[in-house]
């Protein structure tokens, strides 16, 4: 099974990172946290929006910080939970869990650090983020857990990674409003397509295995339909971003060039080699949400 995240390891086995820092640096690399840039860029275009780029400066930071925790606890809780798969997978063997480069104990002391970091961040946006730090959880902590049950798995990583965007709304509003489906189920569905393109190398080992996926369960060719179609109706919600602020050419331009991108992913993929697969699912997707972001900021601050 995918997860959001690259999987080359840039370390020698057996290489120990030695004090402080270098320990920091391992835990950084086995949780990815690089990879923040999925959720991140989104939820500030979330804050952005529904403040006419002018969000209160302790919103947004506290909007940044909850975004930061949420995400990177739950790779760290990944990590964790799946210790045991990663280390038969041939393609995730090379983690820095599975070759004892990172301890257990320190990615248990970081996914708490970063639940706090989450819940201190909602308590002090509003009362409705705290109230919701239980479905955050329940997210973040399932995920892992899915792909033992069901093909759906990349559609409750999706939901989880929009949980940021949508977040970022209520932060600002203290509210649910309509308006912001639009944007947060665009978010979903874009991290389920990528997800299960990325998914498409483990077909024989999650089969094997006995893991849910939606490459293990309509094989490569049906995997790479369904994400298609995710990513028709993520290009779709990115679209219809002008319909609910007031946005001009600038964000079409820039939402337009993502759709670019999101069709280039699929054009990459269908190499189908390991590092086709990389670039396709994580590296074009790196860029999407700050070409987006940098659409809303062009129309808010310039034009």
């Amino acid at each position: 099974m995918a997860s959001t995240e690259s999987q080359a390891p840039d370390y020698a086995p057996g290489d120990q990172a030695k004090g402080i820092m270098g320990r920091a640096r391992v835990v950084g690399e086995a949780v990815m946290i690089r990879h923040t840039l999925f959720s991140l860029p989104f939820a500030v275009a979330a804050a952005l929006l529904e403040t006419g780029g002018r969000p209160p400066f302790m919103k947004m930071l506290w909007i940044v910080l909850a975004a930061t925790g949420g995400r990177n606890a739950a790779n760290a809780l990944n990590r964790i939970i799946d210790k045991d798969i990663d280390k038969r997978n041939p393609r995730t063997a090379g983690r820095p869990l599975s070759q004892g480069r990172v301890r257990l104990a320190e990615l248990w002391a970081f996914s708490a650090a970063m639940l706090l970091l989450l819940a201190v961040s909602a308590f002090m946006l509003n009362p409705l983020c705290a109230l919701l730090l239980p479905v955050a959880g329940v997210m973040v902590f399932g995920y892992s857990y899915t792909k033992r049950y069901t093909w759906l798995c990349h559609f409750w990583l999706g939901a989880t990674c929009a949980i940021a965007t949508m977040g970022a709304f209520l932060g600002i509003a203290g509210r649910f409003e309509l308006r912001y489906f639009a944007l947060s189920v665009a978010v979903a569905l874009w991290v389920a397509g990528f997800d299960i393109i990325y998914a498409t190398q483990d077909i024989d080992f999650d089969r094997k295995e006995g893991l849910k996926s939606v490459p293990a369960r309509f094989g490569a060719k049906g995997a790479r339909a369904i994400a298609l179609l995710c990513h028709a109706l993520a290009a779709a919600g990115f679209l219809s971003v002008p319909l609910f602020w007031p946005l001009g050419p600038a964000y079409l331009i820039a939402a337009g060039l993502a759709v670019a991108l999101l069709a280039a992913e699929h054009v990459i993929s269908l190499g189908a080699t390991e590092r086709h697969l990389r670039i396709a699912a994580y590296g074009i997707n790196e860029i999407v949400p700050l070409v987006l972001l940098a659409g809303v900021a062009l129309e808010l601050y310039l034009l």
